[in-house]
């Protein structure tokens, strides 16, 4: 089975975690989230993909490469073409058959077989994967009828708009006569044109409710919901006996963990430090190469490569990029993200802020307000 993904956005609502990676390279439980959909692809069948690429595309394409069993296309914008816009780039991978639409910030668990086994066997030129959600308004929704055909659609409705909870997750299953309703090389949307456009035409739209876990991470508060769930699931048992580690736990290679507490779910990278009485809450993932000093408390709290957290620094819901150096009796509050490179001298406190990357934030500085290199 074909499945078409898009990855050509630049992730500015992600900043300032994609001012040196594109946002499927965003690592979720220590490996990059696109690695994450692939895996879920092959597991339900789909091993011929062609990705739609632009911002920073070299690097998705180098990361794709590692992955085995896989045929992968690969097709370059050289400006922003929108969801529809994008496959139709890619044309000449998708005009034979039947294929599969996901977008390359997705992160999901979803029964994609069953939608792709769904639309074979129905005559809609398109199938879009549904999901309920109790707040739907930033989402685009749905009204289909019993025998799932969708009738409207309203992108990001406000109050008293909301008709449904059916949100249109962007998994869409696709005839390729599809590509004649989309036009060559202008920015061109799905839910903003093609879809209103067949049904003005009177084509059929089917919908499917599809079972399992979906989010994209198109802004933090996403991000760190789709690393909770992906730690809920995580299976591992710590390789280290002690009373003190509470499983579900992974820890990677050349890990030392002193005298200090780990309540799971948790990953930790390899060749990372980690001090004496130093308390790791629940989700909570630490990358490779990371030094965690004494008297640390880090809660809820994505933590990526080389990372070093003084002695009794505290940080609860926050991220934390590639390279920073966070020093000793600092607070990260809830929402707090360093870029890669920023340094916290001792005692500051950041209170929910965003931080650009290689930035300095003084000693004993309380900010309040983002930290953007202009």
């Amino acid at each position: 089975m074909k499945a078409c993904i898009l990855c050509g956005g630049k992730g500015t609502r992600l900043r300032p975690l994609t001012f040196e990676r594109p946002k499927p390279l965003i690592p979720l439980l220590n490996k990059p989230s696109i690695t994450h959909l692939i895996e879920h692809l092959k597991t339900e069948g789909f091993t011929d993909l062609v990705l739609t690429l632009g911002y920073l595309g070299e690097m998705i394409e180098d990361e794709v490469k590692k992955i085995e069993d896989i045929d992968v296309g690969y097709v370059y914008e050289q400006s922003a073409l929108g969801t529809a816009g994008g496959v139709k780039n890619a044309q000449s991978h998708l005009e034979d058959d039947t294929f599969m639409v996901v977008g390359g910030d997705h992160v999901l668990d979803l029964r994609l077989k069953d939608i792709y086994r769904f639309h074979e066997k129905n005559d809609a030129t398109v199938t879009i994967g549904l999901i309920c959600i109790d707040d739907p308004a930033e989402y685009g929704i749905c009204d289909m009828d019993a025998e799932n055909v969708i009738h409207r659609f309203l992108e990001k409705p406000q109050p008293g708009e909301i008709f449904s909870n059916l949100v249109n997750t962007g998994v869409y299953v696709c005839d390729p006569e599809i590509l004649d309703w989309i036009p060559e090389g202008e920015e061109y949307d799905f839910a903003k044109n093609v879809f209103p456009a067949l049904l003005d035409a009177g084509i059929e739209i089917d919908g499917f409710l599809v079972q399992g876990n979906w989010t994209d991470i198109g802004n933090h508060r996403m991000y760190r919901t789709a690393c909770k769930w992906k730690l809920e699931q995580m299976p591992a048992r710590s390789n280290l006996s002690s009373s003190r580690i509470r499983d579900p736990v992974m820890i990677g290679d050349n890990v030392t963990i002193g005298s200090s507490t780990i309540v799971g779910p948790v990953m930790i990278g390899d060749n990372t430090t980690i001090g004496d009485n130093v308390l790791i809450g629940p989700y909570t993932t630490i990358g490779s190469g990371c030094v965690i000093q004494d008297d640390a408390h880090i809660l809820t709290s994505y933590i990526y490569e080389n990372v070093y957290i003084g002695k009794g620094s505290i940080m609860f819901s926050s991220i934390i990029d590639n390279n920073s150096r966070i020093h000793d009796n600092c607070s990260l509050e809830t929402g707090t993200v360093l870029g890669p490179g920023v340094v916290v001298e001792d005692d500051a406190i950041l209170s929910g802020v965003h931080i650009w990357p290689g930035m300095t934030v003084q000693q004993g500085k309380h900010v309040k307000s983002d930290m953007i290199d202009q």
